[in-house]
């Protein structure tokens, strides 16, 4: 009787994805409302859903070795396996292409190709696997945007010189970047240096919480670090390492190979808490702490104003030719932004939480104010549905850095597994096409508006490891079964593929 309940249940799933496939869209978002050459695709990242960890010469990455320290990972799990995505990429492009998207973002295990960094041999076989990636994206009229360093690097490094404390990294990292050029930039025409740099800087050495896990009170209680301090000196090393390989780009390779390089920020929109000017400066200066961080040194030459008045001499400072590099800039500024908060000021308040990234923003973020959600909570904490902040977002970023072109490198919606208890329950997620419905609509009338942003991708192709989460947050288009790794599309896959097809109706 189990038996033909589930498979009822399969027959009315299935039925209920072709009844909506068939229907028109109620949504007022059209594809038309798009420039023509905008590129719509998905996004993943290497470690993410690629497993074979150990496979064909590839080393330990420092994701690999936290993993596998217990109680690091919410379920406990690893990317050992993952999607294997190493093993069936040609299906998985082949879901892209079903979509009707044009381009494809994933990021390159750095491990895969420089198992020990600069110290050792360039593995060929991590070279061939991305060849076939790109070459069979292009055989499927979808252009590739690579990230080379999305979280992950070669565990080796970590170990001889401690990683992004280390201006050694520099050196390390226009390697990898020259060796990636060479092999594959004759045919990607996008490549970005890192993907939330931001996120990796302040969880691994603020927080603790990334590897590798360093931090001091009140962010946390690990073997070691300096909260205070080494984001600073990570986040330098990383904006160098950035214009090492933009230097690199510009005299070597982009003359004939005739791509565009940028880097790919993570961001939340801050509204304040309360309608005063001190916690309207507050959300700037919380903005500025991870947003600007990053960008002002690239695109104007140093850290923020916001950040110097507060932490005076705690911020490094760029030598006359470390400000020669940085005159390289970048080709534009991806941008992946999920959620909104509230900000409120620590600077004259008492009773701020202690132990938060926004802390030496003197800052404090919430959720709710006066107990109402900032807009619909999502299956991840903090994680608020709030379509106006992407427009507030990118238009921030549009005057903030004199309307650098742009793309949505990332947008998505997380479900959690709670009261889940077959696979067919995931598949109707009208949360996340209303969620994508009300973000692209939001994107669509900001480029009406005048900011120059150029492609959007969905956060991601296929349910993956969710880092601290493991596979208890759900963000594919397409549900993957963990057991058997069978790929099933979400209603919100049907949905982005009406969405895409209805430039074809309006012609």
């Amino acid at each position: 009787m189990a038996g033909k309940a589930s498979r009822m249940r399969q027959v009315v799933a299935v039925a209920s994805l072709l009844w909506l496939l068939l229907l028109p869209w109620a949504s007022a978002i059209r594809r038309s409302d798009f420039p023509a050459s905008f590129l719509f695709g998905t996004a993943t990242s290497s470690y993410q859903i690629e497993g074979a960890y150990l496979e064909d010469n590839k080393s330990l990455s420092n994701w690999d070795v936290f993993t596998h320290v217990p109680g690091s990972i919410k379920d406990g799990s690893t990317g050992n396996v993952a999607d294997d995505h190493y093993h069936r990429y040609e299906e998985d492009i082949e879901l892209m292409h079903s979509l009707g998207t044009n381009a494809y973002r994933f990021s390159i295990s750095w491990a895969r190709i420089l198992p020990k960094g600069r110290f050792g041999e360039v593995n060929q076989l991590g070279i061939e696997f991305y060849n076939k990636i790109i070459d069979s994206l292009l055989l499927k009229g979808i252009e590739p945007f690579v990230t080379l360093s999305h979280y992950d690097i070669p565990q080796e490094l970590e170990d001889r010189y401690g990683a992004w404390l280390s201006a050694e990294v520099q050196r390390d990292f226009g390697y990898f970047a020259d060796v990636c050029f060479a092999a594959f930039g004759d045919r990607v025409k996008y490549w970005t240096t890192f993907n939330e740099p931001n996120v990796a800087v302040l969880a691994g050495y603020m927080l603790g919480t990334y590897p590798p896990a360093r931090c001091t009170p009140p962010f946390g209680s690990c073997a070691r670090g300096d909260s205070d301090g080494e984001p600073y000196v990570a986040t330098h090393n990383v904006i160098l390492s950035h214009a090492t390989a933009v230097e690199l780009y510009r005299w070597k390779y982009q003359s004939k190979q005739k791509g565009s390089i940028g880097i790919v920020m993570y961001t939340t929109w801050y509204e304040p808490l309360t309608d005063t000017p001190e916690d309207r400066l507050a959300t700037e200066r919380a903005v500025a702490f991870t947003v600007s961080w990053f960008l002002d040194p690239i695109v104007y030459g140093d850290y923020p104003p916001e950040m110097r008045r507060l932490l005076g001499s705690q911020l490094p400072s760029f030598s006359p030719e470390e400000r020669r590099k940085l005159g390289y800039k970048l080709d534009f500024i991806g941008i992946n932004h999920y959620t909104t908060l509230y900000a409120m000021d620590c600077m004259f308040s008492s009773g701020c939480p202690l132990g938060q990234w926004t802390q030496h923003a003197l800052a404090a973020a919430t959720g709710e104010r006066n107990g109402v959600p900032i807009g619909p909570p999502t299956g991840r904490s903090m994680f608020y549905v709030v379509p106006d902040g992407i427009e507030k977002m990118v238009t921030y970023i549009m005057k903030r850095y004199n309307n650098l072109p742009m793309f949505i490198t990332e947008n998505g919606y997380p479900q959690v597994g709670e009261g889940y208890t077959n696979s067919e329950e995931w598949l109707d997620d009208q949360a996340r096409i209303q969620y994508l419905d009300g973000y692209l609509t939001k994107v669509a009338k900001v480029i009406r508006d005048g900011a120059d942003v150029r492609g959007y991708f969905v956060w991601s192709l296929v349910d993956n490891f969710e880092w601290l989460y493991g596979y208890t947050l759900r963000y594919g288009l397409y549900y993957v079964d963990y057991r058997t790794l069978e790929r099933k599309p979400k209603s919100s896959a049907l949905w982005y593929k009406r969405f895409l097809q209805s430039l074809h109706e309006d012609q």
